[in-house]
């Protein structure tokens, strides 16, 4: 049978790009409904969007994977999301055992630990020296040229890595293995001052990941240097850090502030609770890429000039917002929202439209907007990221606007 001859299925089985006030009309062509189920508002968008706004989601369910023995890597970079410059993402888990070997970038890495945990090592350029364990929660900053490596421990792990380049690739970084493999035998001999059979069997290309034994304890990986071990911590507890916590959910902020080592990335971790959202707002200073750790949300980027898009965003799904446009991001699930959002900068900063309009006389406010003691009586002077209001909520059954 000819595509041209399917039966049209019945519009009340499957979501129809169709609004409430009858605008739009029954799609009964070939279609991927899961992918329109996920994504409600492109399928309907709001009465609200409008003009163009480039695309500013990506999944990492639709990148490619990198298998190793030892552990899988899939990134997100201006190859995927071409907006998206300022920043890259890499998703990687490591078997127990499992090693991203000894590397370094050109790019600065930030990492969030999502599941298990991990042994880091590294050397700065003074010789001093740095290892550590992470669990979930946790971050780790290596600054560029640092060289570093990543192991699962009992358990294996899964993290977040984030380079302040839009077009990184975690796959054409600079491995201690692919030097090795492309410098002369002759020349490693005379580095190191061993035979050039001592490097008859190192590999013949990048190694990346590897799988080898769980080490042991952290005491009995130790090296001492005779330069002693670095001055700021590469790594920082996030979790264990008191949050800002607001009626609707909380924020935990980091940045060279309480980070140090962390110069070129800064990030809010926020919790959105079912109903509540986080505040319209706007950042000055850079860029926003966020990543979606639990949940369903929405959000609207106002790009000015009549501009404005709405997308749709699940765990796993990158989203971004070029420097200063507004916008929110609204709980649309019934499970907690948690999600990062990561600038290239070395501090946070956003601008909350409550705070602006209630911190502006409000003659001029009402003026500009022809508004009313309804709106101004509750305008707030102390900024909240994350919002709810008892009745104002977001609701599955609430109409498209």
């Amino acid at each position: 049978m000819k595509p041209s001859d399917r039966t049209p299925r019945p519009a009340s089985s499957i979501p129809q790009p169709i609004r409430s006030d009858g605008a739009g009309n029954v799609d009964c062509g070939p279609r991927d409904i899961m992918r329109d189920r996920q994504n409600p508002d492109l399928l309907v968008p709001p009465k609200t969007d409008a003009g163009l706004v480039p695309n500013l989601r990506f999944s990492f369910s639709d990148t490619h994977m990198q298998l190793n023995h030892g552990g899988w890597s899939r990134e997100i970079t201006v190859r995927d999301l071409p907006i998206a410059t300022t920043l890259a993402g890499v998703n990687m888990s490591l078997t127990p055992g499992g090693v991203r070997e000894l590397h370094w970038h050109q790019q600065a890495e930030w990492a969030y630990m999502l599941l298990g945990s991990a042994r880091i090592t590294a050397v700065d350029q003074q010789g001093r020296n740095f290892i550590a364990d992470v669990g979930p929660g946790d971050l780790w900053y290596f600054p560029p040229g640092i060289p570093h490596s990543i192991q699962g421990l009992e358990e294996g792990c899964e993290f977040l890595l984030v380079f302040d380049d839009g077009s990184f690739s975690d796959l054409n970084t600079l491995s201690v293995s692919d030097w090795f493999a492309h410098t002369p035998p002759e020349v490693l001999s005379a580095n190191f001052g061993v035979p050039e059979t001592a490097f008859r069997d190192i590999p013949r290309q990048q190694v990346y990941i590897y799988q080898d034994e769980v080490p042991g304890p952290l005491e009995s990986q130790q090296v001492q240097s005779p330069y002693g071990a670095v001055p700021q911590s590469f790594t920082h507890r996030l979790m264990a850090q008191p949050p800002l916590r607001t009626p609707g959910g909380s924020v935990r902020i980091v940045d060279s502030t309480n980070f140090p080592i962390s110069r070129t990335i800064a990030a809010a971790l926020v919790e959105i609770e079912p109903g509540a959202m986080r505040e319209l707002h706007w950042h000055p200073n850079a860029d926003e890429w966020q990543y979606y750790l639990t949940g369903q949300a929405r959000m609207t980027v106002f790009a000015g000039d009549g501009s404005a898009r709405t997308f749709d965003y699940r765990a796993g799904d990158v989203g971004y917002v070029p420097f200063a446009q507004g916008h929110y991001v609204q709980n649309t699930g019934t499970e907690t929202v948690w999600f990062l959002e990561m600038f290239k900068s070395d501090r946070f900063q956003d601008v909350s439209l409550n705070q602006w309009l209630a911190l502006t006389p409000q003659q001029l406010v009402a003026s500009n907007l022809h508004v009313g003691p309804a709106l101004l009586d509750h305008l707030r002077k102390v900024k909240w990221p994350v919002v709810r209001y008892p009745g104002f909520g977001f609701t599955s059954d609430s109409p498209d606007t």
